[in-house]
């Protein structure tokens, strides 16, 4: 069968950008959650001037997009493009305790992120808000029955009151992270539906989150 040439010249400009080592570094970074080009730089200990540069061609490549915060609407978030994965090996993080998702309000992202989650994995999961919403938003019960989650309607919003050392926190609100800090282990940045309020966006904040909670399942399961 003929190879489209787009293919192949797709295919060339991402293994041409993922071949020197330090970018390499970055999208696998990028593999297991969204950062600012300042959280990256202190975690890869690499100049701003430099992860500058790796950030452009790994963008014109196709492979990493920025984002603007929901959160404080200053910061930008990278994040890697869907179809990057295959080609990397992100770190994966130690066996916790528990997986706790955060958002602000805990009534739609953190809920399906925490649904999805126990469907994926035996790791315990939990999830909760820094300022949690009076009830779970109907939009992101009615995203679960379309795919045959369970959501039990006694679930309510909690609110975030302790972190244990064997939590990975993952917060999927850029207002979340920006609170937490370094307290957030992992982030995606994944745009808030209940602030749309249609079925569209809480069908795109659900695919987003399954990708990234089977990628993260299927990492913790590799070392255990």
């Amino acid at each position: 069968m003929d190879v489209e040439p787009n293919d192949v010249a797709r295919r060339a400009a991402v293994f041409a950008a993922l071949g020197e080592p330090g970018r390499l570094r970055v999208a696998e970074h990028l593999a297991v959650g969204d950062a600012t080009p300042t959280e990256l730089a202190q975690r890869l200990g690499v100049s701003s001037n430099l992860l500058a540069h790796h950030l452009n061609v790994l963008e014109a490549a196709g492979l990493v997009r920025r984002v603007r915060s929901e959160g404080d609407r200053r910061r930008i978030y990278v994040r890697l493009e869907g179809n990057s994965t295959p080609y990397l090996r992100p770190p994966a993080p130690g066996r916790p305790e528990r997986v706790l998702f955060v958002c602000t309000a805990n009534s739609a992202r953190s809920q399906l992120a925490a649904s999805l989650w126990t469907a994926a994995s035996e790791v315990p999961v939990s999830s909760a808000g820094t300022h949690p919403a009076a009830r779970v938003d109907p939009g992101a019960r009615a995203a679960a029955r379309r795919h045959g989650l369970r959501m039990s309607a006694e679930i309510k919003p909690q609110k975030l009151e302790e972190v244990g050392p064997g939590d990975l926190v993952v917060t999927v609100c850029d207002r979340a992270h920006e609170a937490l800090g370094a307290v957030s282990t992992v982030h995606w940045s994944v745009p808030d539906p209940v602030r749309i309020g249609t079925a569209a966006a809480f069908e795109a904040a659900f695919e987003d989150l399954d990708d990234r909670v089977t990628g993260l399942a299927h990492r913790l399961a590799a070392v255990c």
